[in-house]
């Protein structure tokens, strides 16, 4: 029997290597876009970035380091250049694979940074997986700009899991649906009409805003907002805005809201302020043709009838009168059930004289009056 010679011997001592399998390597040199390995044959592996992860953006310098020891698949046992083509990634995605099917069948919540914002939606990587998730299930509400997602960490569970089309969907819209119906049933446990509480500016229409409670929102109505007029909302409100605000309603899953506190009703010592009798100043605030609101207080509006703004005949508040202006005038009426005030300057001008009374040409500068009235009052 022949002896073996060095190089058959140390043929033989080397291990056989096919396409497919998984072996183990030591890492001998990194390079940014490179590493090499040591698996035990007669020829180094070769790892290239492509073949280490998904992300681009990767530094192979910055994820190991010579002596480190990993598991890789062999692509190729010989490249073309007498060296062995390795892959990490594929290894991972394997194993990925299977993660991705288990979280997709014990409904998981899985964590992930977005990768990529994609017209359509985000994309993620779990174990070298990608995972899709449409715009329509990436929150409960259409959103049309993506953007603020890129490199933000997100929940979401797997939808749909296809591995033979490769096509595996995440849905992060069914998490934040259930999360507000936990929040919304907290919510309304805990809450009831004639509460106070804080909420935060979420969006502002022309007819109101909406409060965020916590889970649940609320509408503030326009009519609502305070106790005087509010000309838009947005001229008083903006989103993100804090705000405490009363529970005026609370209908099934709907939530209507007031800043009308009853400490801060103008209306509550209106009786004693706007008695019959009295003589208040206050601004027009808007005119009818049949007369004109005095705004005697954020508030408490007064109506001054066309025919109790001067003694002779007037055709409508607006030919003597203008918005914001200033005028004293006398209560002749004090509604407090109904909230009801009504005003008369005709009430302060002097009694005619018999003279007066019985002259057709008779003619009252109603200006003038105005104006005086306007230099009493100050």
């Amino acid at each position: 029997m022949s002896e073996l010679t060095f190089e058959q011997m140390l043929e033989e001592s080397i291990k056989t290597i096919h396409a497919g399998e998984v072996v183990e390597g030591t890492v001998i040199d990194v390079k940014p876009d490179e590493i090499v390995l040591n698996i035990g044959y007669k020829s180094d592996g070769i790892l290239t970035k492509n073949e280490y992860t998904n992300d681009p953006s990767v530094d192979l310098t910055t994820v190991v380091k010579p002596g480190d020891t990993m598991e890789v698949k062999i692509l190729k046992v010989n490249d073309g250049e007498g060296q062995v083509a390795l892959t990490y990634k594929r290894l991972a995605a394997d194993r990925g694979n299977k993660r991705i099917e288990e979280a997709y069948n014990s409904h998981e919540i899985l964590k992930a940074t977005v990768a990529q914002v994609l017209d359509g939606g985000l994309s993620v990587i779990v174990d070298e997986v990608r995972i899709f998730i449409p715009a329509s299930l990436v929150s409960d509400t259409y959103e049309k700009d993506l953007s603020k997602y890129a490199g933000q960490e997100i929940e979401f569970v797997i939808s749909e899991y296809n591995p033979k089309r490769r096509r595996y969907i995440g849905d992060r819209r069914q998490l934040i649906s259930a999360k507000k119906a936990e929040l919304q049933k907290e919510l309304f446990e805990r809450i009831k009409e004639g509460d106070i509480v804080e909420g935060t500016v979420k969006n502002v229409t022309d007819f109101g805003a909406f409060i965020d409670l916590g889970g649940v929102d609320g509408l503030l109505h326009i009519s609502e907002m305070s106790w005087g007029r509010v000309e838009h909302p947005k001229k008083v409100f903006k989103v993100g805005d804090p705000l405490k605000v009363l529970i005026k309603e609370i209908s099934g899953s709907k939530i209507a809201l007031s800043l009308k506190f009853e400490d801060a009703n103008p209306w509550k010592d209106a009786s004693g302020k706007y008695a019959a009798g009295s003589v208040v100043t206050g601004k027009v605030a808007r005119m009818t043709d049949f007369g004109a609101f005095i705004e005697l207080e954020p508030g408490v509006d007064a109506l001054l009838h066309v025919s109790q703004i001067a003694k002779e005949h007037i055709e409508k508040p607006s030919d003597v009168l203008s918005v914001g202006q200033e005028v004293t005038a006398k209560v002749v009426d004090f509604n407090e059930t109904d909230k009801k005030i009504s005003l008369s300057i005709k009430a302060l001008l002097a009694p005619e004289t018999a003279e007066e009374s019985n002259s057709d040409e008779v003619s009252v500068d109603i200006d003038a009056v105005i104006a005086a009235q306007e230099d009493d009052a100050e």
